[in-house]
């Protein structure tokens, strides 16, 4: 009796599935990232899409401009069309209709960020269990603002490309809203809106423990052969690691939305393979701008924080010093047009992969923003870079990028240095600062031949530029270990 019920039971799901499937564009239904309350980025023209009833005329008219917008559904019911949207302001609605009207409400118009990544992007402002935010609590209480909007795009994991994600609602930035979203998005959002004074939409697209490759399409991946591309029948053992399933179902669905830019917190996963990641990292930045049709738009990612990824600490100078995937994510700088990287060498725990100092991320990559997207002058935003190397009587010179102002230790002096002869053995340095530029010597080392700063799994730099940016680890060699 039992085992009859079960077989009823799912008849009348598959009959129901069915059914829905047969119904679900009986009136026309925008996809799953447009609802009330939404922000979409002024200025431009911006992409809408959903489904309708077959081959329908679908009209679309936002009430900025009472301009009414026509697109004929495909034999699928899909419909896709671009608006003009004004300037900062709202709210406004906009009227969809294949003969049967729906309006979405409350809609704002400002400045868009996509929010991409594994968990460090994902975490929330209440933070993992047992692992805090520091002074989030009371940053929780007292972000009510109509200005900023919220979305977060549901998980999902799959190896077939999805037209739609799973619902999820635009929110008001408030306690309960804020509590659950992506702390680094967040402190970048807010800072953005404080100094624009526009309303700013943030859509936190993240999931935790993911590699880069479970972000990348299986076009794009067949490029990298030694990537396992999964089949549509396979199963998907590792969720956030599988090649190209996120891709799938929680970006594809999302691409084409209108954005200003994105931001960008991953690398832990694929931190045992740091060379990969150099060709895989710009890789996807480049395929992310060409599927999103909207030109080289700003991308700014944070550099993972030092943390003890070594379990042996005789592996500790190999590949798996997280030094060598924040090296690549450095040299990515010169690789990825129109992006910048935020440092985060102070801020690092030895026992904690998810720094418990969000703020200092997500102002971070805000600064990025504000300075080389909206042209504020006047601050620093960008962490000084190592440039060149000149060797002088046994002392390798150091010379930085965007140090107008100089480099700084607060005071104290630089421990962090290394340096190495033809023999590749690398010993404790003396590091003198001069101005903008680093002399660095050991009295074991004649003819110095390279130099690392912070090259470790776990280290808090203690090199900044004279506001206050940690410069990142870096090495002059291109050594194996």
């Amino acid at each position: 009796m039992k085992k009859l019920k079960n077989i009823i039971s799912r008849s009348a799901t598959a009959l129901l599935l069915v059914f829905c499937a047969g119904s679900s564009f009986a009136e026309v239904k925008p996809a799953s990232i447009f609802t009330d309350h939404m922000v979409l980025q002024q200025k431009a023209d911006v992409a809408v899409w959903g489904w309708a009833k077959n081959n329908s005329l679908v009209t679309l008219i936002p009430s900025w401009d009472k301009k009414k917008y026509t697109v004929k559904a495909d034999v699928n019911g899909k419909w896709k069309l671009k608006i003009a949207t004004p300037k900062a302001g709202g709210p406004y609605e906009v009227t969809i209709s294949d003969g049967k009207a729906i309006t979405l409400k409350d809609i704002l118009i400002g400045e868009v960020w996509f929010c991409g990544g594994q968990s460090n992007m994902e975490m929330p402002m209440k933070g993992f269990k047992a692992q805090p935010i520091l002074g989030s609590n009371e940053l929780i209480l007292k972000s009510s603002n109509s200005q900023i909007r919220l979305y977060t795009v549901p998980r999902s994991s799959i190896t077939e490309r999805q037209d739609n994600s799973k619902p999820s609602d635009w929110k008001l930035a408030g306690p309960e809203a804020v509590s659950s979203f992506s702390a680094t998005a967040y402190y970048f959002g807010k800072l953005l809106s404080e100094m624009l004074n526009v309303p700013v939409g943030l859509i936190n697209d993240s999931y935790g423990g993911s590699t880069i490759e479970a972000w990348m399409s299986p076009e794009l991946l067949k490029s990298f052969p030694e990537v396992k591309i999964p089949s549509k029948g396979d199963s998907i053992k590792e969720v956030s690691r599988t090649p190209t399933t996120l891709y799938n179902g929680m970006l594809y669905p999302a691409i084409g939305y209108g954005i200003r830019g994105a931001i960008w917190y991953q690398g832990e996963s694929n931190q045992e393979r740091p060379d990969r990641y150099e060709d895989l990292f710009p890789a996807m930045v480049k395929e992310w701008r060409n599927v999103w049709g909207m030109g080289d738009f700003p991308f700014y990612y944070a550099q993972i924080a030092p943390y003890k990824y070594a379990k042996d600490p005789t592996q500790s100078d190999k590949k798996s010093n997280s030094a060598f995937i924040r090296d690549a994510q450095r040299k990515s700088l010169s690789k990825i047009s129109n992006s910048g990287m935020a440092v985060l060498m102070d801020v690092g725990e030895e026992r904690s992969i998810h720094p418990a100092n969000k703020e200092k991320g997500g102002v971070r990559l805000a600064y990025l923003a504000l300075g080389n997207t909206y042209g504020i002058k006047g601050f620093s935003y960008a962490s000084p870079e190592y440039e060149s190397m000149t060797v002088n009587d046994g002392v390798a010179v150091l010379k930085f990028q965007n140090v107008a102002n100089g480099l700084t230790s607060f005071g104290k002096p630089l421990s962090l240095f290394e340096i190495a002869g033809e023999d590749k053995v690398f010993y404790p340095a003396k590091a003198v600062l001069s101005g903008s530029s680093i002399k660095v010597s050991a009295e074991a080392v004649k003819a110095p031949v390279a130099v690392r700063y912070a090259f470790k799994d776990f280290v808090i730099g203690d090199l900044y530029g004279n506001e206050g940016l940690p410069v990142s680890s870096f090495r002059t060699d291109d050594w194996e270990k």
